[in-house]
């Protein structure tokens, strides 16, 4: 029988999996899956003062990652730089000033997380804004999916290219800053990365490749907590490994 603690632990993990997959869906599409990985090296710093002063984690990457959204998005702007690059030059400094004061014994929860300690409250947050992000994906995902294939031909087709892709770095940042509760600063870029690259092995259509990508999120963080509970491990890299496996059966069945 699953306790209360880790039913929360697994609806939060449903929630936060699954829409970080579908993100991922257009993430893979304009080669940033990896993007994910540097904002959540770039949350550390909140991580370790939510860890210092006993506050949730969540809550303390925010700040770091808005801020080195707001950044990116500025000198994308201004530059003209790609935004993978431009991250790339953000987050290093994140995580210089992490492991300036990051405790010692508790570097391993900023890095792979620990969904165990999930509680009510983290729950609904994290349902919440999982939710109202998926909705807000679902409605946009043409928009984004035109951007991704010409910023061009969306001003053409009169979509405000400045403003979406301010809103989906806000989207990739709310999911890293959720992503860090169940698999840390150090492995975000698997929640969206890999369930994506396995749906695009199997999905004929953007339909199954959304609905596929999905699935296999949640697929893969229901099998890493429970292989968590039975063999007193933790979580976060069990949760990428069962990510890595569905993705090598993909491979398998590739046609």
């Amino acid at each position: 029988m699953i306790n209360m603690i880790n039913l929360f632990s697994l609806i939060t993990g449903i929630f936060i999996s699954g829409v970080a997959a579908y993100l991922g869906t257009l993430m893979l599409s304009k080669r940033m899956a990896l993007v994910a990985g540097p904002l959540g090296h770039l949350a550390l710093p909140g991580i370790a003062l939510a860890l210092i002063y006993g506050f949730d984690i969540t809550l303390g990457a925010f700040p770091f990652i808005i801020l080195g959204i707001i950044l990116i998005w500025v000198f994308e702007l201004r530059t003209k730089l790609p935004m993978e690059a431009l991250t790339a030059v953000v987050f290093a400094s994140g995580v210089a000033i992490a492991f300036l004061f990051l405790p010692i014994e508790q570097a391993k929860t900023a890095l792979i997380g620990d969904v165990s300690r999930v509680g009510l409250y983290d729950t609904i947050i994290s349902v919440t804004l999982s939710s109202i992000i998926f909705v807000i994906l679902k409605r946009s995902y043409s928009k984004f999916v035109m951007l991704n294939i010409s910023e061009d031909l969306a001003r053409v087709q009169g979509i405000d290219v400045k403003k979406y892709n301010l809103i989906y770095l806000a989207l990739i940042g709310v999911v890293v800053a959720l992503g860090v509760k169940i698999v840390g600063g150090l492995l975000t870029a698997a929640l969206v990365a890999i369930p994506a690259a396995a749906s695009r092995n199997l999905s004929k259509n953007l339909f199954e490749y959304s609905f596929l990508s999905i699935l296999f999120g949640i697929l893969s963080c229901t099998g890493g907590i429970f292989l968590a509970q039975v063999f007193n491990m933790p979580a976060g890299t069990l949760i990428i490994l069962v990510n890595t496996l569905i993705f090598l059966v993909s491979v398998v069945l590739k046609r």
